[in-house]
């Protein structure tokens, strides 16, 4: 059963004029195309297929938006980095999200997905500076932590709390073995409910 049982796809959103209306409180969920961000999304909320997976990274092309109840939202952005994506979609996707960071007032936080055996990227750095520059709170995933042993999974989570040092609180997460999932999802909650008003 869904930890969230009210959660429900609203809509997708290729252009801003698209997104939904700005009010409660919204979490987004942003990475690279092939960090594991759809299988975290759907650990999280416990319910399969939820935000969907492709063998084919890049898949996620539009803004998702999730309603988890309560006037709480989940917001699945597209995702980044991904070679053989045009780069007139590139583009698009950059002013997308740039519109979407910008303008919406119910942004309460953003995970950042971040697969544990690349670790932060030109791209994450970017998503880092645009949710500094609104004062967005940013949560870090260190995706496919069991692909690690354990020694090796350690170092990287202390290596990129030293790299971020105060730009974000970040955390090991497997969607496989549920590693890190309790502590995601309280992350979760606390962002929705300390939300702007």
């Amino acid at each position: 059963m869904s930890v969230y049982p009210e959660a429900r796809f609203l809509t997708s959103a290729h252009e801003p004029s698209q997104f939904v209306a700005d009010a409660g409180a919204e979490v987004a969920f942003a990475g690279r195309s092939n960090a594991g961000k759809s299988s975290a999304i759907n650990k999280i909320v416990n319910r399969r297929n939820f935000a969907r997976t492709c063998k084919s990274p890049g898949r996620t092309q539009l803004v998702n938006f999730f309603s988890l109840g309560d006037d709480r939202r989940l917001v699945d952005l597209p995702g980044y980095g991904y070679a053989r994506v045009a780069q007139s979609m590139r583009v698009h996707w950059r002013r997308l999200m740039e519109e979407y960071f910008r303008s919406r007032e119910s942004l309460a936080g953003t995970f950042l997905i971040v697969d544990s055996r690349r670790m932060l990227g030109e791209f994450d750095w970017m998503m880092l500076a645009w949710c500094e520059s609104i004062d967005c709170p940013v949560h870090v995933l260190l995706t496919k932590a069991d692909k690690l042993k354990k020694r090796a999974a350690d170092q990287a989570l202390s290596a990129v709390r030293r790299e971020l040092a105060d730009a974000a609180t970040v955390q090991l997460f497997s969607a496989t073995r549920g590693t890190g999932l309790d502590a995601a999802r309280e992350r979760l909650d606390a962002l929705l409910v300390g939300g702007k008003p």
